[in-house]
């Protein structure tokens, strides 16, 4: 130590009663960006509880959790467990929050002919138009509710889910294979063996 570091040592020293000019440095765990994330996606619940009147009465934390789960690739079951809700339940808070999935849209029964009924008919008449059961229609009927809300919100909301939820590293990865596949096709034939 030169003089001028050991004469600011001792200033320092002298004030805080310290004897020690260092702190250990330890690395924080956690992330900022986990704790943006909820907030975000707090503000884009909050925005949505203004709008709709949901079904569900879950509170806000309980939203947000359904909304990160769903984004982790949790199921309802999974969900459910989540919350201590039941299944039903966990699809129905999913549904407010427009979180529809393929699946939800693709029953096991004639979806076309389900459509035209559920138009008209009640999902117990339509069930048994069908042959199936009347929970799955119902179910049906709530995806498909959910997702004609979505659609005349512009599926801004799911957009903003997607935006702050949605794993970057997936996003990335797929915009990469997307990129190669596209300059595969255009170089595809050309000569590559070029020499300068």
């Amino acid at each position: 130590m030169d003089d001028k570091t050991e004469e600011l040592r001792d200033i320092f020293v002298s004030v805080s009663g310290e004897e020690a000019v260092t702190e250990r440095q330890e690395e924080v765990r956690g992330s900022l960006t986990d704790e943006r994330d909820d907030e975000e996606v707090e503000e884009v619940v909050a925005t949505m509880a203004d709008r709709y009147e949901f079904d569900s009465d879950f509170d806000r934390d309980e939203l947000v959790t359904v909304a990160t789960e769903f984004y982790d690739d949790a199921d309802d079951v999974d969900i459910a467990d989540a919350l201590s809700v039941s299944r039903h339940d966990a699809f129905q808070v999913r549904m407010d929050l427009h979180l529809v999935t393929d699946e939800d849209l693709d029953p096991a029964f004639d979806a076309d002919a389900a459509e035209d009924l559920l138009d008209s008919e009640p999902p117990e008449t339509v069930a048994d138009e069908l042959g199936t059961n009347a929970d799955a229609v119902r179910r049906y009927a709530h995806a498909r509710e959910a997702r004609n809300r979505s659609l005349r919100a512009n599926e801004r909301f799911r957009d903003r889910f997607d935006e702050i939820l949605a794993d970057s590293d997936l996003a990335t990865r797929l915009a990469q294979d997307v990129q190669e596949d596209g300059l595969d096709e255009a170089t595809e034939g050309l000569e590559t063996d070029v020499s300068f």
